[in-house]
Formats: C-alpha cells, sequence, structure tokens
C-alpha cells in the first residue's frame, strides 16, 4: 500500500479529455480486429462494421468499463499462494519477464535460450520470496518446435510452481489446450468456470489493430472467464504519434477496445488496464526501455486506468537498453522501478533480469533485480507513523545518553529494519577478507545455488501423468 502521495504526470482534467478523445477516435476511425470471429461476435451484438473495422460506440465502451471488475482474486493451485489484483491494501504484485529470446550468465555469456532455461526462470520464480505470478515468457525456448512449444512450456509451469499462472497468447486451438492444462492441474472439472486461474497479456497492433493470434486469445480466455491484460505496445514516433501526449491516447484507445470486445464475450470478464508503450530512437530506430520519457508515457497510463477506470492496473518497468548488468542497468532499471511503483501499478512486468530492449534475461540481474524490487517495495511503503507517540516518549526516557542499542524497544524491532540480499553492506577489509566478492559473482553463485536445491516436481505422479497425457493427445491433433 501506498503511504504517500503517487506520482502522477497529467492532470485530473487532462484524464477525461484523453477518454473523450479515445471515444472520438474509436466511433469515428474505429479499430480494425483480423479475426472473422471477433468481427462475427461485434456483429452479434450491434455494432457497426465495415470490413475489418470495428466501431465502437461511446456507449458501448462505457457499459464495457462499467462490467469490469475493480479487483478479482487470482487463484492459485496452492490457495495459499493466491492474490487479489486491484486492492489497494494487497501487496504489489510481481511477474517474470515476458518476451526476451536470449539467456545470459557469467559462465556462457548471451545465448538462445532453451527449455531448460525456461525451467530454470521458472524455478527461481518458485523459490523467489518477491515474484507472485509464474509464466508467460520469461525466455522464449528455441529448441522446440513453434507446434508444440506452448505445451511444453505450460506443462513446465504447472510441474515446478503453485502460484498464480500467466499464460501465453496464440492461436485458438493452443490457448484451449493451455486452458484445459491448468484445468487438469487444479483437479476439478469445470474448476475455470468458477474461479480466475490464468491471466494472460494480449498486445494490441498499434496502431488500432488486432492481430488473429491477439483476437482469438481474448475470445478463449473470455468464453472461459480468465484474465486479460491489454498491454498497448506504442512505439512514440514509429507507431504512434511522437508526442508523448498523443502516445497516451492511442494506447488508451487501443486498451479500450480491447476491454470492450472482452466485455461483449463475457460481461464481467476480469480485466486489466496495462501499459507497455516506449519511445523510438530517431537516431537508429530502436524503441527505447529506458528513456525517462518511456515511464513518463507508462505513468500517465497508469493515471487513466487507476484514477479515471478504477481497474487492476500493470505497468513495464525495470527495464534497461544495456546489454550486461553493469552500472547502466543499475541506474535504467531503478530509475524505472521507482517511476513505475511509485506511478501505483497493482502488477510490474519486465523486471527480473531483463537487459537489452527486452531481448535477454541475465541470470545474476534476475537476482539483484529481487533486491531492487524489495527497495523500492519499501520506500513505496512509506513511514510507520502509528509509534509516533512512543517514539517521543522514548526520546524522554533516554534523554541526553546515546545508547538506544540498548534500549528494550531497539532490542525487540530490530529485526524489522530493512536488510539487502544481494548488496555488501561489510567494512572494506571484512569484504576484502571474505574474497573479495563482486555482486555479479555473488548473485551467479545465488541463482545457482537455488536451483541445486529447488524440487524435482511439485505435482504428484497421478498428476503428471494426465498432464503428459493431455499433452500426448494435442500432439496427435
Amino acid at each position: 500500500m501506498i503511504i504517500g502521495p503517487r506520482l502522477k504526470v497529467i492532470s485530473d482534467e487532462e484524464l477525461n479529455w484523453i477518454h473523450n478523445s479515445s471515444l472520438k477516435i474509436l466511433e469515428e476511425t474505429g479499430i480494425v480486429f483480423h479475426s472473422s470471429e471477433a468481427l462475427e461476435i461485434c456483429k452479434k451484438h450491434g455494432v457497426k462494421v465495415e470490413g475489418k473495422t470495428v466501431f465502437f460506440s461511446s456507449e458501448r465502451v462505457e457499459n464495457a468499463l462499467e462490467n469490469c471488475p475493480k479487483k478479482f482474486k487470482w487463484r492459485a493451485r496452492n490457495d495459499e499462494r493466491s492474490v487479489v489484483v486491484g486492492d489497494e491494501k494487497e501487496k504489489l504484485l510481481i511477474q517474470p519477464n515476458a518476451g526476451p529470446v536470449f539467456i545470459q550468465d557469467l559462465d556462457k555469456g548471451r545465448r538462445l535460450a532453451t527449455l531448460q532455461d525456461y525451467t530454470n526462470i521458472i524455478k527461481l520464480c518458485q523459490a523467489s520470496e518477491v515474484i507472485n505470478l509464474v509464466g508467460s515468457t520469461p525466455v522464449d525456448p528455441s529448441d522446440v518446435s513453434q507446434d508444440d512449444k506452448h505445451l511444453h512450456m505450460m506443462y513446465q509451469i504447472l510441474k515446478n510452481s503453485d502460484k498464480p499462472v500467466i499464460g501465453s497468447p496464440t492461436y485458438g486451438v493452443k490457448v484451449r489446450q493451455m486452458l484445459d492444462m491448468v484445468e487438469i492441474a487444479m483437479g476439478e472439472r469445470g474448476f475455470l468456470e468458477q474461479n480466475h486461474c490464468i491471466g494472460v497479456a494480449v498486445d494490441p497492433l498499434s496502431p488500432l489493430a488486432f492481430a488473429t493470434d491477439a483476437c482469438e486469445t481474448i475470445i478463449e480466455y473470455a468464453r472461459r472467464k480468465q484474465i486479460v491484460f491489454f498491454p498497448s505496445a506504442v512505439m512514440a514516433g514509429f507507431s504512434g504519434p511522437i508526442s508523448l501526449i498523443g502516445t497516451v491516447i492511442l494506447q488508451n484507445t487501443e486498451i479500450l477496445a480491447g476491454i470492450t470486445l472482452a466485455q461483449l464475450i463475457n460481461p464481467g470478464n476480469p480485466v486489466g488496464y496495462s501499459v507497455a508503450s516506449t519511445v523510438a530512437s530517431m537516431k537508429t530506430g530502436n524503441f527505447i526501455t529506458a528513456s525517462p520519457e518511456t515511464m513518463l508515457i507508462q505513468v500517465a497510463g497508469m493515471q487513466m486506468g487507476l484514477d479515471l477506470y478504477k481497474l487492476p492496473t500493470r505497468s513495464m518497468c525495470g527495464m534497461t537498453d544495456s546489454k550486461t548488468p553493469d552500472c547502466q542497468a543499475g541506474y535504467d532499471t531503478m530509475q524505472n522501478l521507482m517511476m513505475g511503483i511509485l506511478g501505483g501499478a497493482h502488477i510490474v512486468v519486465e523486471c527480473m533480469g531483463v537487459l537489452d530492449f527486452i531481448m535477454t534475461t541475465s541470470y545474476e540481474k534476475f537476482v539483484i533485480d529481487q533486491e531492487l524490487l524489495r527497495r523500492v517495495s519499501r520506500i513505496r511503503e512509506g513511514i510507520d507513523t502509528s509509534v509516533k507517540e512512543d517514539a517521543v516518549r522514548i526520546i524522554q526516557e533516554m534523554g541526553h545518553e546515546a545508547g538506544y542499542i540498548n534500549h528494550r524497544d531497539t532490542l525487540e524491532n530490530f529485526r524489522s529494519r530493512w536488510m539487502p540480499s544481494v548488496s555488501n553492506w561489510e567494512t572494506y577489509d571484512s569484504w576484502k577478507e571474505a574474497g573479495a566478492e563482486s555482486i555479479i559473482e555473488k548473485a551467479n553463485r545465488m541463482y545457482k545455488e537455488i536451483l541445486s536445491n529447488a524440487p524435482d516436481t511439485l505435482v504428484t505422479p497421478e498428476l503428471d501423468k494426465e498432464l503428459r497425457d493431455y499433452m500426448g493427445r494435442a500432439l496427435k491433433g
């Protein structure tokens, strides 16, 4: 829970102006759905459709927003790990990266990720006290065929974690198969009809379109009453206006279109307002993840989701454009974490070891970023003022003596003081005597220790067989 004021970058009046501008664009310019099924759903509900372009009326969008739940429970296989999304009194929720294709460490350098790397990241997520949600694509396995990659990834998620599950967007049949596997793991047919057990992030195809796989993912998730986020990823200057406010408007318009489609399919379906836009480098054409301007767009989007729409909100933060866990990676990541988390996001992503424009996940930075997240989360909690009267009493008790270290209050509460998990707080001589281990070397050792202590599986032999049998049938078609 944030104690102090949230970081804000636009006024409340401008929030309403952005909203009305988005409604104007949706009604007059429309949104393209590259899916005959999505178009038929819209037609069935009386929405104006011309070719592949859908024109949502203001009333339709407003009605969709009214139907969206303001918070929801995300059910885990181990219900003790279930979380509530959208409640400011609940803790900040962290998910692994989504999209990197490379893996990197001190031992082997940067290389294409494999299914073993994917499994390793899932195990690290399960062992983490910081990470709450597991799955997505923290690295994209290169050694598994595109036809069955989704099955192997979901199997590793379910086998190695009992935290709430994140899926990956793909085409209809594959989406249904992943949803089926989650239901098998939950142990009860029809369980997904009554519980929100898996979420997915579906990127619009900027500007003002949704690709076929995105539409099919939205349709399948909404039909099964599962969670959908719409991380609009406009690149200011390339796929959207170069002005930051223009990008915020386009981002908002695309998110509203996705939300409206989901609510047509299943009124009341859990959704999240998710921001993922960046600025483009006008010199190289690259999208830049660690520009201050990227995070200004993110924070403005979070204001739309939190203050205007009152929706669960998800933000990218923690990205870096550095190619290695160096000084730049440190200041890029901390800048983005501070802005994203103090901006009020309920869920944050792209903050677990990500490098190089979200192309690479670093094992060492994965460990380091957990401490950075703990640092910013502690800042977000603010100062506990409930003990102010005790503080005055203790100061008067001690008077002019400096022995607070021996006071009963210190002895009872010193363990509550924040401590680092990777950073070194020893003296130079102590550090030197212990071997002068650098932070990167320490993180390398720590991730290996975590993996060596990870259990081989978290599912019973019976469930493992059931999941494997389902995969076998799915592979046969």
